[in-house]
């Protein structure tokens, strides 16, 4: 399902949710393990997990970034900073048979970049839960493609709809 894309106070907030049959735990460690990280999100690796800690992501040209941890409530909420004043949160939420992840990506300023971003993190989500059901996503690429079109659109109807 595609993330919804809403404007607010200080830029926009685009939500993904999903409803996945795996535990709080479970998914959490798909979050946080560099291991399982590294499975979905190869650039993206936790150095210290904790309010305050960081994230690395590797720019692909020998340097990092550290991306801050501003909130952290272990097995519920873990948002880090992303890209200038913009932030990711996860949020889980415990449910019959698996738990509710939510995705938050808040975005100051709407770029060219925002929808391949967006597209992104939709396959990375959905690259998730197929891991955690035991199978993968063999052309991510192509994905990607196909929903970086629809968050085009997805942008450009948000955007339109709030000048």
């Amino acid at each position: 399902m595609l993330a919804s894309i809403e404007k607010v106070e200080n830029g926009y907030i685009a939500r993904f949710e999903r409803h996945l049959k795996h535990s709080v735990e479970t998914v959490w460690s798909w979050l946080t393990e560099n291991e399982k990280l590294a499975q979905w999100f190869s650039e993206l690796r936790v150095d210290e997990l904790s309010k305050g800690g960081f994230y690395k992501f590797d720019m692909q040209d020998g340097s990092f970034e550290e991306l801050e941890i501003i909130e952290f409530k272990m097995y519920d909420i873990l948002e880090f900073m992303w890209s200038g004043e913009d932030s990711v949160r996860f949020e889980l939420y415990q449910e019959s048979g698996g738990c509710k992840l939510v995705l938050k990506e808040k975005i100051e300023v709407i770029t060219d970049h925002t929808p391949k971003d967006l597209a992104g993190w939709h396959v990375c989500l959905d690259v998730i839960n197929a891991l955690m059901d035991g199978k993968t996503i063999d052309f991510r690429e192509d994905d990607w493609k196909e929903w970086n079109e629809k968050y085009i659109l997805a942008v450009k109807k948000a955007t339109e709809n709030n000048k």
